[in-house]
C-alpha cells in the first residue's frame, strides 16, 4: 500500500511541477528562418511527424533510388512498430483520390492502426519504380516491399471508380498485410 501512495505522490509531483512553468517559459522560441506555408506543405516528409496510431502517408520525395527510399522507410516503420506498404497512385486516378482522401481524413485509422503508406506518383516516379520492380497494369498499386526495398510478389492493383473505391481497396489491403 505504501508503494502505491509513494508512486501516486511522485506522479502528482511530476504533473504539478510541469504545470508550474510560466507562460513565457512555455512559449516556443521564434523560428530563425521563415518559409512560405506553401513550400512547407509540398516538402516531402522525411520521417514520422506524429506518433499517433492510424494510417500515416509518407511522400517518397523526388529523385532518389526508389529501392533505397523504400528500404530506409521500411526500417523506420519497423522501428516504430508499423507496417509499410508502397502505394503508387496518380493525381488523375479516381480510386486513388477516394482512398487518399479517406486515409488523410482518418477514416481508415481504426481498421489500419499501424499502417504507413510510402506514396509514389506514377507520373513522376515511373522510371525509378520500374527499376525497383513496382510495376503494374493498373493503379493504385499497393505492394509489400522486400528487405532490399524492391517489390515483393505480394501486391494488388486497381480498383473500382466512384465512392465504392475505399470499400473495394480496404479488404484487399487487409489481406496484403497478413503474413
Amino acid at each position: 500500500m505504501d508503494r502505491v501512495r509513494l508512486a501516486t505522490a511522485a506522479a502528482l509531483f511530476t504533473v504539478l511541477a510541469g504545470c508550474s512553468k510560466s507562460e513565457a517559459e512555455l512559449k516556443p522560441e521564434p523560428a530563425t528562418k521563415t518559409e512560405p506555408a506553401a513550400s512547407a506543405a509540398k516538402a516531402p516528409v522525411q520521417g514520422p511527424l506524429v506518433l499517433a496510431r492510424g494510417v500515416r502517408i509518407v511522400h517518397a520525395g523526388a529523385g532518389a533510388d526508389a529501392a533505397a527510399v523504400v528500404r530506409d522507410e521500411r526500417a523506420r516503420a519497423r522501428g516504430d512498430g508499423r507496417d509499410l506498404v508502397v502505394y503508387v497512385g496518380a493525381t488523375w486516378c479516381e480510386p486513388c483520390q477516394h482512398f487518399h482522401r479517406a486515409a488523410q481524413n482518418g477514416e481508415l485509422d481504426a481498421e489500419f492502426p499501424n499502417l504507413t503508406l510510402l506514396e509514389f506518383d506514377l507520373d513522376e516516379d515511373r522510371d525509378r519504380l520500374t527499376r525497383a520492380g513496382y510495376v503494374s497494369q493498373f493503379i493504385p498499386l499497393f505492394a509489400m516491399p522486400g528487405p532490399d526495398g524492391r517489390a515483393s510478389d505480394r501486391k494488388f492493383e486497381g480498383s473500382v471508380k466512384g465512392s465504392g473505391a475505399v470499400a473495394n481497396i480496404a479488404p484487399r489491403l487487409r489481406s496484403l498485410l497478413r503474413p
